[in-house]
């Protein structure tokens, strides 16, 4: 409000404007004007007792008519501005307030992201209880295989009558939803006939499970080592057959896979079998699934792995391509001697299946004492050379030196279509021999044969005569 001169009379208080009220309050004036041209206003020191009239209330009353007091009246419709006024901007609303980290908003977008992350997902989203049904609720006599932080199951599923393979994830190692999806997405799209395929997955809350093709052969382990009496050992051409087919998912993995796929661990028992002893690689890309969450388990050598990594990988734990490479480099040396990675009944210095063999490395004449006793020599030797020699520089201890994955598929593949040696030919049948003479009888008969052919030279002259 502006401010008021007071004048004070007998019995009343007259206010009056001093100075025009500014462009705002023109409302106000223009009501307290009216009240001047109308009559005095009559005001009471406390108008909250409601004062009586005084002498002169007749002349100064006001009529019916008069306006209320500007306190209680409507503002004009439209006010005219004068030219120098200019009215403030209006305030800019405020800014919305960021979403709290925990709040709604952060729960939607997360919801979202993973929404989006299934539906990247080539296979199948299963729930659990269709997996442990499958399974028999992962009864024990169904378990298969068992890893470092995965057990594998063989199961049936009930809609389709498959038979699939279903290795269930440590809980405690996959914490990270989005992670764990996102590496499932990556693992659908990653497809050679030399990979176990991903039929799907199961991330019901804390449960995370990997659904497979199965692959009814086994590992790689089962038809190498402790065969029992009645099964046939593999033969040259087999074993060239499966080394070629593992190179060949390995270069998938490390050339074609985007990204790169490493396995760090590469042993014989990451081999499946099918009924063509074709080879299908299993567990590739499990350390991706974790890694966002940074709770992902890590295998180490004491997990089964030891003596098939590469030196630099277990100084370090950095697994790269050319670790991928040395590992591949072990198990073709098993596949070439049908011996463990380490097999402890050996002798101390024969226990590692690559200190064993080093020293025959280095030595081409001794290349032979490396095959395993079993393939008896059936067997191209210019093809056990090159595939020595390339063992060799796979296990070369500095990963530099060490071959591409895409070299040794091109070595192994001439490998493979390289037949065995044709047998030696056996050696001629002996002669019948006649009964071994005694020097006397021998004698006797020289002479008897002597004297019979005198005899008859006699008898001839005789005749003559």
């Amino acid at each position: 409000m502006h401010a008021l001169r007071l004048r004070s009379y007998p019995h009343r208080v007259v206010a009056r404007p001093v100075v025009p009220p500014p462009p705002r309050l023109l409302g106000a004036h223009k009501v307290a004007a009216t009240g001047r041209r109308r009559g005095k206003r009559k005001m009471s020191c406390f108008p909250c007792f409601g004062g009586g009239k005084g002498n002169d209330d007749d002349d100064d009353a006001e009529s019916p008519g008069d306006a209320a007091p500007a306190s209680n009246m409507a503002p004009p419709a439209m006010v005219q501005a004068p030219a120098a006024y200019s009215p403030a901007p209006a305030a800019a609303p405020a800014a919305a307030a960021p979403p709290m980290p925990g709040g709604a908003n952060h729960a939607h977008e997360a919801s979202a992201d993973e929404s989006s992350l299934r539906l990247a997902i080539t296979g199948q989203a299963f729930a659990f209880r269709e997996l442990a049904a499958a399974t028999d609720h992962f009864t024990p006599y169904n378990l298969v295989g068992e890893g470092g932080f995965f057990r594998v199951y063989k199961g049936q599923l009930e809609k389709s009558g498959q038979t699939v393979a279903i290795k269930q994830l440590d809980k405690h190692g996959f914490q990270d939803n989005k992670a764990f999806l996102s590496g499932v997405a990556k693992l659908s799209k990653l497809h050679h006939e030399n990979l176990v395929d991903i039929i799907g997955y199961c991330a019901d809350g804390d449960q995370r499970l990997l659904v497979y093709e199965s692959v009814p052969a086994g590992t790689l382990e089962d038809h190498l080592f402790d065969l029992p009496a009645d099964k046939k050992p593999m033969d040259w051409c087999t074993r060239m057959k499966v080394a070629h087919g593992a190179a060949q998912g390995l270069e998938y993995l490390h050339e074609t896979a985007n990204p790169p796929v490493v396995y760090g661990e590469f042993k014989a028992s990451h081999i499946l079998l099918d009924e063509r002893s074709t080879p299908k690689l299993s567990d590739f890309g499990l350390a991706q699934l974790g890694q966002a969450g940074g709770s992902m388990p890590v295998a180490s050598p004491m997990m089964g792995s030891f003596g098939c990594c590469a030196p630099e990988y277990d100084r370090t734990g950095q697994a790269t391509m050319k670790s991928d490479v040395y590992s591949f480099g072990v198990v073709l040396v098993q596949l070439i001697s049908g011996r463990r990675a380490v097999d402890t009944s050996k002798p101390v210095d024969e226990q590692n299946v690559v200190t064993w063999a080093m020293p025959m490395f280095k030595d081409q004449k001794r290349y032979h004492e490396l095959v395993d006793p079993l393939i008896k020599k059936e067997y191209a030797a210019k093809a056990l050379n090159q595939v020595v020699a390339m063992a060799a520089m796979c296990l070369q201890e500095e990963d530099s030196v060490r071959p591409l994955m895409a070299d040794v598929v091109m070595t192994l593949g001439f490998l493979t279509a390289m037949p065995p040696d044709p047998p030696a030919p056996a050696a001629p049948p002996a002669a019948a021999s006649e009964p071994k003479k005694d020097k006397a009888e021998s004698d006797h008969s020289d002479s008897s044969s002597s004297s019979s052919d005198d005899e008859e030279d006699e008898e001839e002259q005789t005749e003559e005569q």
